[in-house]
């Protein structure tokens, strides 16, 4: 009973003292639910790479330029990857049953007085597959086009919806123009939405051959998507793909090849790294908020002295004394963690709703309850000093206290 009498007068003593008590755990609040939407931010960031990376299947194998440092240093001349790359690997690696290099630049896509600025993807027909997109209407860039340099386009939903949709019209077979050069529309893709910060709603796709020779000059492409043949083929896919590369590009290993799983594995321990740090960083706010309790906890020794000494008086021991300050400082930092936690709680759903895809936050389950044990044990270890004070006064000296 006299354990739930401590924390009986705790309460009454913080209730009583609303607008201080309120002041005291702003520091704790804003910290937590800094902490909570931090978080949230890498977690669903995380979250959104995975399922992209996912969605492209396990057996994907990734190909870019990436001249080392070595090279550039010893001046060795780089070479970048090109069309002949791709084809040489669905050549001369048995494990690879597709490859699909690609290269894409801004741009602009205008038609009858409209434009848009778009992304122009330089691809391959069998981007497709490679990148897991459908054809909504007409068809998809085909041999012929590579062979022919055509002039065709293939557009993104939102393409579609800007320049011809809200007129009534049918984009198939209209000519639209793609930086100025005119090309024939000859399918319209499904709506996919974004990953890795490219829109394929917004963006039109041209045989590759055609934006070389027509548009981007040059032969190089930007990256090289390729497929194993089964998913636990992948490492070794890898394997001839480096070799093949090496002794086109005369031993000089200005590419990377990595699988999707390599890729998502290292993707997912910088997002880890950086949810830590920033996690830590919004922490340093819950330390301040702890130093304010600890402040607010002397002041409140020092304002009932007389209290705590009549107490003593009639019975009270250190240890009731010392369990209802450390309940207090607990309390104030356990109530700021809590609705902290529904601050950061309602802003990460208002960001998933008002920003979407371009910045996801995803609470976890684990997050709240780290924040929220962390703004409770802060709370009692800045509340342990003031405590500890309160209860070594003399009842005798604490009855004299004015």
């Amino acid at each position: 009973m006299r354990t739930l009498g401590s924390i009986s007068i705790a309460l009454s003593a913080l209730w009583a003292n609303k607008l201080r008590s309120v002041l005291t755990i702003l520091g704790v609040v804003i910290g937590v639910a800094a902490v909570i939407i931090m978080v949230a931010i890498v977690e669903g960031f995380k979250g959104r790479v995975i399922k992209e990376f996912e969605g492209l299947g396990s057996s994907l194998i990734i190909v870019y330029f990436d001249p080392s440092e070595a090279s550039k240093r010893a001046g060795l001349k780089i070479s970048g990857l090109t069309l002949d790359d791709a084809r040489a690997i669905e050549a001369q690696c048995p494990l690879v049953k597709r490859a699909s290099p690609e290269i894409g630049v801004p741009g602009k896509a205008s038609y009858s007085g409209r434009d848009m600025d778009v992304q122009i993807r330089g691809v391959v027909p069998e981007y497709t597959t490679t990148r897991s997109v459908r054809v909504a209407r007409g068809r998809f860039i085909n041999n012929r086009d590579m062979d022919e340099w055509a002039k065709v386009v293939v557009i993104g939903s939102e393409v579609e919806q800007k320049l011809f949709r809200d007129r009534g019209l049918d984009p198939v077979g209209q000519d639209i123009k793609v930086n100025a050069t005119s090309f024939t529309v000859v399918g319209v893709l499904e709506r996919k939405g974004r990953a890795f910060d490219e829109d394929y709603d917004k963006a039109v796709y041209l045989p590759l051959t055609s934006a070389h020779k027509r548009m981007l000059g040059g032969k190089w492409v930007g990256v090289i998507f390729a497929q194993a043949t089964t998913p636990d083929k992948a490492e070794e896919a890898c394997d001839q793909i480096w070799r093949v590369l090496m002794r086109r590009h005369g031993n000089r290993p200005d590419f990377t090849v990595d699988t999707q799983l390599r890729v998502m594995q290292a993707v997912g321990r910088i997002l880890g790294i950086l949810a830590l740090v920033l996690g830590g960083i919004a922490g340093l706010s819950l330390l301040v908020g702890g130093i304010g309790i600890m402040n607010i906890m002397l002041v409140s020794v020092t304002e009932r002295t007389r209290e705590i000494g009549i107490r003593m008086a009639v019975g009270a021991k250190r240890k009731h004394i010392l369990m209802q300050f450390l309940v207090e400082s607990a309390t104030l930092s356990g109530v700021g963690g809590t609705i902290g936690i529904a601050i950061g709680c309602a802003v990460s759903w208002a960001i998933t709703q008002f920003v979407g895809d371009r910045l996801p936050a995803h609470v976890t389950l684990w997050s709240m309850a780290l924040a929220f044990g962390f703004s409770v044990a802060v709370g009692l270890f800045f509340g342990i000093f003031p405590a500890a004070r309160a209860a070594r006064l003399d009842p005798i000296v604490a009855l004299r206290y004015e």
